[in-house]
């Protein structure tokens, strides 16, 4: 069994809060999503993790006695479904997903962790949100310190988006030691373009007949590979991805490559737009590559009318990012698989924390781990 401390991963998705974690030192025992969907790529990269697909406002502490098994888990992390809270959406305030803001704080409580890591979209501290976000932390267990809500931008972090998301921490000062804002927000990394990001990925290629193949391309023949690029490019680290998609990677293939087709009208009026600005009809942004990418939407599931999302136009060709060039803007490495399907990976992207930022928080919270267990053992 591994040493590492250990975390639960609530409403999962496909995993960019797990990576995090994982590459922040941390074990994650259980992921819970109700979209089995958007769960599935959980699956295949995080083999020794226990992926639960429930609904977390109908598990109780005898459903969690049992899932965790004795296990004492150090950490709880998760994003609420944010659809009920956004400013891109409706923002329905009628929207029953944003009751599950109670059921995070009700299953913290219930596993007692040492700290939980929430986040969200910004619209969640707009004026008609913030009341919801404010009465959720106080179902929070007295014991816990939470830090007033606070906002991080990706492109911080060393991730080529501009992605801004609001962050809750909590911490019981008995068991870890203490955590500030300042401390996450003042972590600098180097700022990443989307030529950085994206210049080596395949060309897109056409989708393969096999619906059980991911979209595998070899990466381009470039004489300089950015460093960004080269990290998207290292194998896993032990415990991690899916076979298939290592055994690729070791050939220097990776998947997500399939093309999207384009009416010649529509790739004519895509190519007329200069980078940095945006399509008047289709909304999509053409990227630029010394430039950052925006904020990655995901679309709908099946269940809200199967929407897909804008997404944002290549630097320099007359289409639409590939889901690998989406991935890699997000902050997923390229061992990373999604779904077969461009809709669902988009879906999943789009739903997800980039890995950079959950690997800068919870690398920070793993030192505090670190410090009070050599505390404790100095007192003993």
């Amino acid at each position: 069994m591994s040493s590492q401390p250990k975390i639960v991963d609530l409403f999962s998705g496909c995993g960019g809060f797990g990576l995090g974690a994982k590459l922040a030192g941390f074990n994650v025992v259980v992921a819970v999503d109700i979209d089995e969907t958007l769960q599935s790529a959980y699956k295949r990269n995080f083999p020794n993790t226990n992926v639960v697909n429930g609904d977390l406002s109908k598990l109780d502490g005898n459903d969690w006695k049992l899932l965790l098994a004795g296990q004492e888990i150090d950490g709880v992390i998760g994003g609420p479904p944010c659809q009920g809270y956004s400013r891109m959406g409706k923002g329905d305030v009628n929207d029953p997903r944003r009751s599950l803001l109670r059921y995070f704080f009700n299953t913290v409580n219930i596993i007692s962790p040492k700290f939980f890591v929430m986040e969200n979209v910004e619209g969640l501290l707009d004026e008609k949100n913030s009341d919801e976000l404010y009465g959720a932390i106080k179902l929070a267990d007295p014991k816990y310190v939470v830090l007033d809500p606070f906002i991080v931008d990706a492109s911080k972090y060393g991730a080529p988006t501009k992605r801004k998301r609001v962050v809750v921490i909590g911490y019981d000062p008995k068991r870890i030691s203490s955590i500030e804002a300042r401390e996450i927000l003042s972590i600098g990394k180097m700022s990443v373009t989307v030529k950085d990001a994206i210049y080596d990925l395949s060309e897109p290629i056409s989708q393969d007949k096999d619906a059980d193949n991911f979209g595998w391309s070899k990466y381009r023949a470039i004489k300089k590979v950015s460093d960004y690029a080269l990290k998207m490019r290292s194998l896993p680290p032990s415990g991690l991805g899916w076979n298939d998609a290592i055994d690729y990677l070791k050939k220097g293939k990776c998947s997500g490559n399939y093309d999207t087709k384009h009416l010649p009208e529509i790739s004519e009026r895509y190519g007329s737009i200069i980078p940095g600005q945006t399509d008047p009809v289709s909304r999509s942004k053409r990227l630029s590559w010394n430039g950052l990418c925006p904020t990655l939407r995901a679309g709908t599931g099946a269940d809200k009318g199967s929407h897909q999302a804008v997404r944002p136009i290549h630097p320099s060709k007359s289409r639409v990012i590939t889901v690998r060039e989406a991935a890699r803007l997000q902050g997923f490495p390229d061992w990373f698989c999604f779904h077969n399907t461009k809709w669902h990976s988009f879906r999943m992207i789009g739903n997800s924390v980039s890995p950079f930022v959950s690997e800068s928080i919870l690398g920070v919270i793993h030192k505090k781990l670190s410090s009070k267990q050599v505390t404790q053992k100095e007192a003993a």
